[in-house]
């Protein structure tokens, strides 16, 4: 879909410590997409209950709202600001509002530092599977100064995630890096003998993996070289690299992301099914360092179908 002009951007205002982080970046996502900016609270009445004290917890909401609007104001001055606080579950409360929003902001509740870990049940997580828009996830750490980072597998998701980047890049003045990965041949395939002189060997010089290098690399460089020049028509300010790269998916765009300060990608390559998300989106969600935009609930707009 869409997002109508008016969609805000929502910023989910979870702990006090996370919630500065949260709403400078969302601020600024704002004035770059010139919208309004959407403060949005959950407030657990179950939790209220228990404690010596409604009004407590009460006041904390209302003051943490107050805070997170004072924060945005500095941030982006221009951005109007409007907050609430809403009964209920966090994601749910969010899944709702995505609907309507243009891109929600969260934060990851500490994902990034959990190493082997697979939080599964993270809000995060959950809110980038089930949103009917993009969700930015934000890291506690401020993002090093790098390129906007997309990842680019030949799907129609990915390349409405590209035209998505494209802007993010476009706005933020910084320099698009555009990887596809090439997951290595098996080593039980057949190997591809077109082009391979007859009694050479399979690992050499001159066989399998060396016509692999030269037919699926060359392809994968090609089509990616072609996506990107067709995307990026519609802003020629931004300078791109293209890059493709063998290995496993998920880790080389975890280990790529080190250096960017933004990285985007599809919710899943194939089908971007709602409560879905694809190997490498989860991959990035669970341990990029940088700030991760899952995009979905958008429609491609970019040239030639790009």
């Amino acid at each position: 879909m869409t997002p109508p002009a008016d969609a805000p951007v929502v910023a989910a205002l979870g702990s006090p410590e996370s919630a500065g982080q949260v709403v400078r970046l969302a601020a600024r996502e704002a004035a770059g997409h010139r919208r309004p900016l959407r403060l949005l609270h959950a407030f657990n009445w179950s939790a209220a209950l228990e404690a010596p004290s409604v009004i407590g917890p009460r006041a904390r909401a209302e003051e943490l709202l107050e805070q997170a609007a004072a924060a945005a104001g500095e941030a982006e001055p221009a951005v109007p600001v409007s907050g609430e606080i809403v009964e209920g579950a966090p994601v749910a409360a969010l899944v709702r509002r995505s609907e309507s929003a243009f891109l929600v902001v969260i934060g990851d509740g500490g994902m990034a530092r959990c190493g082997a870990c697979i939080p599964a049940d993270a809000p995060a997580v959950q809110l980038a599977a089930r949103a009917g828009c993009p969700v930015l996830v934000v890291r506690p750490e401020p993002p090093p100064q790098g390129p906007v980072l997309v990842g680019v597998d030949g799907s129609a998701s990915s390349r409405t995630a590209l035209a998505f980047a494209f802007g993010c890049a476009a706005r933020r003045s910084a320099r698009l890096l555009a990887v596809r990965v090439v997951e290595p041949p098996p080593e039980d395939r057949p190997p591809d003998t077109a082009g391979t002189p007859p009694g050479t060997d399979p690992n050499g010089p001159h066989g399998r993996h060396d016509a692999y290098d030269r037919h699926g690399l060359g392809t994968a460089h090609a089509e990616l070289a072609d996506v990107v020049a067709r995307c990026g028509r519609r802003h020629p300010e931004v300078s791109v690299e293209c890059h493709v790269v063998v290995g496993d998916p998920g880790a080389v765009m975890v280990e790529q992301s080190r250096s960017a300060q933004l990285t985007v990608v599809a919710a899943r390559g194939d089908e971007p099914l709602r409560g879905m998300l694809g190997a490498v989106s989860q991959s990035l969600l669970y341990h990029s360092p940088a700030p991760v935009i899952v995009v979905r609930g958008l429609v491609s707009t970019a040239p030639g179908g790009a």
